[in-house]
């Protein structure tokens, strides 16, 4: 039996089955098929039998190499009368051709799929850097020691120990430590198309753009402070720190496509809005620094001198407010707080208690002391009275009012006072 007796069976069984009339015998149908095998055609057709109306007819595949043709078959009847048998046969002897048509769609797939991992896996690379330049940042912060600074020398160790490496009172580092873990897992798991939770590739794809978003804005407002209160310094971290955050956002735009990118500037804008209020909120509490003229220069603890004597109503109001409890905070390089104690004089001075903020002396990035640190100083001097905060500088009904302080014999000097303390306020500057 031949190649094409098989082929020829199957093809009578199933257009006798489909039609129920007479068709061509298995020996003719083998002739014609062993005829065609020489003289095979290289265009492709359909494979069908036709009896004055289309039937399909699908021989066994025997590889997977199709040669499409039809052909005419002779029955008793004649030739013709309406069959056109048109058959594709699959050959042994030639896999090529089969692997050169499904070709194209593989590489498509593969292609896709190879550059999506490729991305992802260049997010959970820079990642995974960030992670560990922030993670040894922040053993560095936790423990007390100085970070090795290759590039920067002394500016550096002053920038990343300066109050604005803290958020809210986490140290920043920490905060970047965690952001880069979060980038370079889902990632990952992107990558790997295994999400948690059930997220999907979108919304995890979504979920890594709005990481890498608030990242990028909180490096580009970094960079605005290390050029605005830090002028002339240089921080390799700080640096590295931006340059991968805007690569995470930039392979992550690139991934989603810049089409997706303009159908979530809102989502975005919103990210970047709330990152930004954030870091200005927590940094409006921060201390103010000494005035520029100082510039980089370190500036030892000086007590100050106050020569003025003290009032009476200023030796009353100061122990009284020392025995409520009442705290001033201050920083000795700081005139207002000159003027506060010498508004006191030199012995009601004395009374208060008096926190200085800067003990060791102060320059650029140097941290407050343990107790200012504890409380939000919101700008120097600082009174803290039953609980309340007052800020600045504060006249002596205020504070009187402020601390419950009975005025007694001195009611109509501190009615005095606050009237020209009014007045003082209201005329035009």
């Amino acid at each position: 039996m031949s190649l094409s007796t098989p082929i020829a069976l199957y093809c009578q069984e199933t257009y006798t089955g489909q039609l129920g009339t007479e068709i061509p015998s298995t020996a003719q149908l083998e002739e014609v098929l062993m005829a065609t095998f020489f003289n095979l055609s290289s265009s492709p057709s359909s494979m069908v039998f036709s009896h004055g109306n289309t039937r399909s007819c699908h021989p066994p595949l025997f590889s997977s190499f199709a040669f499409p043709f039809a052909t005419e078959l002779k029955s008793d009847r004649g030739w013709g009368h309406g069959r056109l048998v048109s058959l594709q046969v699959k050959c042994l002897n030639d896999p090529t051709r089969d692997a050169t048509e499904s070709e194209p769609t593989s590489l498509s797939s593969g292609s896709s799929t190879s550059t999506g991992i490729s991305s992802y896996s260049w997010c959970a690379g820079l990642g995974g850097l960030g992670f560990l330049e922030t993670g040894y940042l922040t053993y560095s912060k936790l423990t007390g020691s100085d970070a090795f600074c290759p590039i920067g020398g002394g500016s550096c160790g002053d920038i990343l120990n300066s109050n604005y490496a803290v958020v809210f009172g986490i140290p920043l580092p920490l905060i970047g430590m965690v952001a880069y873990g979060v980038a370079a897992a889902l990632a990952l798991k992107l990558a790997a198309k295994d999400l948690p939770f059930g997220i999907d590739e979108s919304n995890g794809g979504l979920i890594l753009l709005g990481t890498t978003t608030s990242m990028a804005t909180a490096s580009a407002y970094f960079l605005y402070i290390l050029n605005t209160q830090f002028p002339g310094a240089s921080c390799s971290y700080c640096l590295a720190s931006v340059l991968l955050s805007f690569s995470l956002f930039l392979i992550t735009a690139k991934i989603l496509g810049w089409q997706k990118i303009r159908e979530e500037v809102g989502l975005q804008l919103c990210i970047v809005g709330l990152v930004l209020a954030a870091l200005s909120n927590s940094y409006s509490a921060s201390p103010q620094p000494p005035p520029a003229r100082f510039g980089n220069e370190f500036l030892p603890y000086t007590p100050t001198e106050i020569k003025a004597p003290s009032s009476p109503l200023a030796l009353k109001l100061a122990t009284h407010l020392r025995s409520i409890g009442a705290k001033m905070y201050g920083a000795f390089w700081c005139s207002h707080c000159l003027e506060q104690k010498q508004m006191f004089g030199r012995e009601a001075a004395k009374l208060l208690d008096y926190v200085e903020c800067y003990p060791d002396g102060y320059k650029t990035g140097t941290e407050l002391g343990k107790e200012c640190s504890k409380i939000k100083i919101e700008g120097f001097p600082m009174w803290v009275i039953n609980g309340k905060v007052l800020k600045g500088y504060q006249e002596f009904p205020d504070l009187a009012k402020a601390s419950g302080f009975e005025a007694g014999e001195f009611s109509e000097e501190l009615a005095e006072l606050a009237k020209q303390s009014a007045e003082a306020n209201i005329q035009p500057s």
